[in-house]
């Protein structure tokens, strides 16, 4: 039996709330307690916590100075509007939609939310965070950066194999190899997940409605 409208919209909202918060709470916590580069081992060396701050888009990547991260957080915020509003559409009518594909636009949704907030307030509340400094809180507006320049903390490092490659190897012996070497963040996590779960577990629902 499908859920009733309003049950998928408690579940949702629920879902939202405690996955944005969790994703502020690690952010805050390592912002105010690392300094960049620092790391900390959680599951040997194959799973750490290691702080890096990233100027633009998802993992590290860059993207045009100040305009650029203007127009990103921009295109950020109408693509949210936008998001929330599908999946507002779809719960109007919870006979017609799984409750599995509702789930998955809502963690990319919380996702993309989360990197928001970074951007649009952490510049305007927060120290300048360096190798030799751990940021602190400042009164508001008194940050390192502008409304909508904030950098998204980043801190989840999964090194899965980090070896020197064999000698004999062509071409690439002797180098050292990590394999997954991105820096990621709760709010990235949760974009990642809820895409990969609609791709695997809902694309019929999605090629249906073509």
């Amino acid at each position: 039996m499908a859920l009733s409208r309003k049950t998928q919209i408690w579940i949702l909202s629920v879902l939202t709330a405690v996955m944005l918060v969790f994703d502020q709470v690690v952010k805050v916590l390592v912002k105010t307690g690392m300094s960049i580069g620092q790391s900390i081992d959680v599951f040997g060396d194959w799973f750490k916590i290691l702080f890096v701050e990233n100027e633009g888009m998802a993992f590290g990547m860059a993207y045009g100075g100040d305009a650029g991260k203007y127009v990103l957080t921009s295109l950020r915020i109408v693509l949210v509007v936008l998001l929330f509003l599908y999946i507002r559409s779809l719960v109007r009518d919870p006979k017609k939609t799984p409750f599995g594909v509702l789930v998955g636009l809502t963690l990319v949704l919380v996702g993309a939310l989360g990197n928001i907030v970074d951007c649009l307030f952490y510049g305007l509340i927060f120290e300048p965070s360096s190798m030799l400094h751990t940021a602190s809180f400042v009164p508001f507006g008194q940050g390192y950066g502008k409304f909508m320049l904030g950098k998204v903390v980043d801190m989840i490092y999964c090194p899965l194999i980090d070896t020197t490659l064999p000698s004999w190897l062509p071409i690439w012996g002797g180098r050292h190899f990590v394999f997954f070497q991105p820096i990621f963040n709760v709010a990235d996590s949760c974009i990642t997940c809820g895409a990969l779960y609609l791709l695997f577990f809902h694309w019929r629902y999605f090629s249906s409605t073509k």
